[in-house]
């Protein structure tokens, strides 16, 4: 049988109502036609629906064993539609992030301050973890945006979308800023204890892909998953670190870490917001990428 939801539709009016006049102005069409749609439904189901009386309508036993069907569908389609609006106007939804500690301090969090402000009934949820883990997530439906730095390898199922580019740097504290004297060939790099992420991060496949570019090849004193932990080995003097210099600008400027410059300077990278491709983020995300991305 097919199914005509627009008769449906008229017939859960008419007789929440026990009118076709009340039902006609409901609905913005003329009793003639409420009347017209009502016969056809009775037609394709072969009962009668309603019996008419002096102030109306009522149900037929049929009709009332098919009211108490269709007004469970009709409220949930009614429910669905209250969803979405509210949905819409953000009053309620779920956004599920990843992204890691540090862009999630230095680049997110404004973003997020401002969103949860204007919306403060939508539900953030923040997943932190290496990127390739995260990546993982995002594929398996776990999370609706993915904020990284842009993945070096081909991912053609996800939507990239940049958010800032950033400048990575070798910085050392006063000690080594004075033994390097500020500058320092890459090649001579190897001559002392450097820091760096850990060799699973995306921020050191992108530092190994410039050192062989250079052909370079450092082995690292210290290896370490935490960027905030790197920075405080780097400070407390246990070698040259690699750091993102947006991030440690304060550090830069009371002189508790220090550049040091080398001979050919790091190709910059860029923070990106990463969606599945095919698949639409929900309405509160999409929101949340128009704003981080200035669209809105």
């Amino acid at each position: 049988m097919n199914v005509n939801m627009e008769l449906y539709k008229i017939f859960y009016i008419v007789a929440k109502n026990g009118s076709i006049s009340a039902a006609a102005n409901i609905l913005f069409i003329s009793q003639p036609a409420i009347t017209f749609q009502i016969k056809k439904l009775e037609e394709q189901l072969g009962v009668s629906l309603f019996t008419r009386t002096k102030h109306g309508v009522i149900l037929t036993e049929e009709g009332k064993t098919l009211f108490n069907y269709v007004k469970t569908g009709m409220q949930n389609i009614i429910n669905g539609e209250n969803a979405i609006t509210n949905l819409k106007n953000l009053d309620s939804g779920t956004i599920r992030i990843g992204v890691s500690t540090t862009i999630c301090r230095y680049i997110l969090m404004p973003h997020l301050e401002k969103f949860h402000e204007k919306h403060p009934k939508i539900d953030i949820q923040i997943n932190n973890n290496l990127s390739n883990n995260l990546l993982k997530e995002l594929r398996n439906g776990n999370l609706d945006i993915l904020i990284m730095f842009s993945p070096e390898n081909d991912n053609k199922d996800l939507i990239i979308k940049p958010i800032t580019d950033v400048q990575d740097i070798f910085v050392g504290n006063k000690k080594y800023y004075d033994l390097t004297k500020g500058k320092l060939n890459i090649k001579n790099l190897e001559s002392y204890p450097i820091i760096l992420p850990s060799s699973s991060s995306n921020s050191r496949i992108h530092l190994n892909k410039f050192f062989k570019e250079n052909k370079c090849d450092i082995n690292p004193k210290l290896e370490v998953v935490s960027y905030n932990l790197i920075i405080d080995l780097i400070k407390a003097g246990f070698g040259i670190g690699y750091a993102t210099k947006e991030f440690i600008l304060d550090e830069l400027n009371n002189k508790s870490l220090y550049e040091i410059k080398i001979d050919n300077n790091i190709p910059k990278r860029t923070i990106v917001i990463a969606t599945i491709d095919k698949k639409e983020p929900n309405y509160s995300s999409k929101k949340l990428i128009e704003m981080i991305t200035n669209k809105s």
